[in-house]
């Protein structure tokens, strides 16, 4: 769901797009056919290796399968939405002394991995990104061709955290971040993914456990002077 939703906002927001990894192959040419934009199907060697960033969207435990077909991902930008989860999907099965981005950075040492997107639910990527979209694309137009958003305060973007040790991939992640409708927040080394993915369990169990539906996000504010 994640990958299938990001991979289209990023095709609506102007990107080269290349869905992969599916039991289907038509789910795949699906997905681009309704992305629209500059969106096709392919195999994860043909997505991989033409990619300048490669979106990691799939559960754990299906992780080397994946990385035994891309080839070789030398200097690769990898920005992973997935969470190191058990088959059941009841508990991390890396935390605290590790994380799931840092145990991929090792899986692939000559790639730069960048933990993004995992801390917000599916369901609130389109909202998100049709509130805020890409500045170069038309606003969406209501009834007798008015904007939606006319005579409306824009509000302001959810924030999405990210983390990586590598700063063109961090700058990849960011560009990206924006381009769904989000606020980039930089939170520092690949290590901090230890904070970062429990984090992402808080916000799953407010948006699908709590009251109001998993249309979640948030948002970080500063108060008070900087020093």
């Amino acid at each position: 769901m994640m990958g299938g939703k990001l991979g289209t906002i990023f095709a609506r927001a102007g990107h080269e797009v290349v869905f992969s990894y599916a039991r289907s192959e038509q789910k795949l040419k699906r997905l681009a056919r309704d992305a629209k934009g500059k969106a096709r199907a392919g195999t994860p060697r043909e997505a991989a290796q033409a990619a300048d960033a490669i979106l990691l969207a799939l559960h754990w435990s299906r992780t080397q399968d994946v990385l035994n077909q891309t080839g070789d991902l030398s200097g690769k930008v990898i920005v992973t939405c997935s969470l190191p989860m058990n088959e059941d999907n009841t508990e991390l099965v890396v935390a605290r002394t590790s994380s799931g981005a840092e145990e991929l950075a090792k899986m692939i040492p000559k790639a730069w991995v960048v933990a993004a997107f995992q801390t917000v639910p599916s369901e609130v990527l389109f909202g998100v990104y049709e509130a805020n979209p890409h500045p170069s694309l038309p606003q969406p137009r209501g009834r007798g061709g008015r904007r939606r958003n006319a005579g409306r305060p824009k509000a302001a973007r959810p924030s999405l955290v990210y983390c990586s040790d590598d700063k063109s991939g961090k700058s990849v992640a960011a560009q990206l971040i924006r381009d769904a409708g989000f606020e980039p927040v930089d939170a520092g080394p690949l290590r901090i993914a230890r904070y970062i993915e429990p984090f992402a369990l808080l916000v799953a169990q407010l948006a699908y456990e709590g009251h109001g539906g998993p249309e979640l996000a948030y948002r970080f504010e500063r108060f008070g002077e900087r020093a």
